[in-house]
């Protein structure tokens, strides 16, 4: 984890208005970065992911081939190593960290790719979950800028339901406290056990369990799977960490800007660069039926679903048939010209 490299922003006003004093992009790069600086593919985290967890699509041969494009791999803010309340100082640490935006996320990412690199043409963004909503935003933020996108279990919006679900995540965290401030401040990592078993339920399709598909990862019983898998890898995240990445995917919407001024739509219809959409066909919060709502409305937008009983997690890098499924798309769609 000590191969990233950071991209110090300075101080940086948020959508909030609040002034996050001295804040940073973590980030790993593969690859070169040509002569014409047009080969570029950006490859933002998702919720609780850092960069190591995009690792899974980026190899020589692949769509993402660091041989032929420069891959950026910016860490979600809140995720551990870009600024998050576990390692920035006070008064800004913990509980006090400031509410940051996916849009405020694609700023700063802006930011790091035309000023550390002075790269002005972008030939991919594309991602999972919450990195795949931060790729409509940076097609919706910079139309002339990003020629393709790519989105996979991830939609342009947080929907009703899917704050639902998020709130619940929340709920489970927050339960173990009292509200009141002090006490926010002592969570700490055991606290975040039941946060696993809630997220348990909605990551995975009902097939995935019925089948008992965990015996394939090396699980013989259920208790195990929740144990080793949902308990222990949320039990790995900083609870600070994971509110304020909760708030940041609550709040996500690529209309929710000056820019655009909530007008969600006309948002979607704003996107010039090819896109591709993927959703998990068994997907219980980042829906199916949502993204089909929303690639109807992106001018040169392609719906291709992942046929997959690995629900959300069909985009996770776990199973070698939706990995293959996503890779092949993406191989498609870097064949394809913008103004096709």
């Amino acid at each position: 984890m000590d191969n990233y490299e950071i991209f110090n922003l300075g101080d940086v006003t948020l959508q909030s208005g609040v002034t996050l004093p001295s804040a940073f992009l973590a980030y790993k790069t593969y690859g070169k970065l040509n002569k014409t600086k047009d080969n570029v593919v950006i490859y933002p985290t998702a919720f609780g992911d850092q960069h190591v967890n995009n690792e899974w699509l980026i190899g020589e041969g692949m769509a993402l081939d660091p041989q032929k494009y420069f891959i950026i791999v910016p860490n979600l803010i809140g995720n551990g190593l870009s600024s998050s309340p576990s390692n920035t100082p006070a008064p800004f640490d913990k509980a006090n960290f400031p509410q940051v935006t996916i849009y405020d996320n694609v700023q700063l990412q802006f930011r790091l790719v035309t000023e550390q690199f002075g790269i002005q043409k972008v030939a991919l963004v594309v991602g999972w979950s919450m990195g795949g909503l931060q790729s409509f935003q940076w097609a919706a933020s910079y139309p002339d800028m990003v020629d393709r996108i790519a989105s996979f279990c991830g939609n342009a919006k947080t929907w009703p339901q899917t704050y639902v679900v998020l709130d619940g995540l929340k709920a489970a965290l927050l339960a173990s406290v009292s509200s009141e401030y002090t006490k926010i401040n002592k969570l700490t990592s055991k606290d975040m056990r039941a946060v696993g078993r809630v997220y348990a339920g909605w990551g995975l399709s009902q097939t995935f369990y019925k089948e008992e598909l965990f015996r394939e990862m090396g699980f013989e019983e259920l208790e195990d799977f929740a144990v080793g898998v949902w308990e222990n890898s949320f039990m790995s995240m900083d609870p600070h960490n994971v509110l304020a990445m909760l708030w940041t995917g609550q709040h996500a919407d690529i209309s929710a800007n000056t820019g655009y001024n909530g007008a969600f739509d006309e948002a979607l219809k704003s996107i010039k660069a090819v896109t591709y959409i993927m959703p998990g066909s068994t997907d219980l919060f980042c829906t199916a039926e949502n993204n089909k709502y929303e690639a109807n409305l992106v001018p040169n937008a392609e719906y291709h679903p992942i046929k997959s009983v690995w629900g959300h997690f069909a985009g996770r890098g776990i199973n070698r048939t939706d990995n293959k499924f996503i890779d092949e798309n993406l191989k498609r769609l870097l064949g394809l010209q913008k103004n096709r």
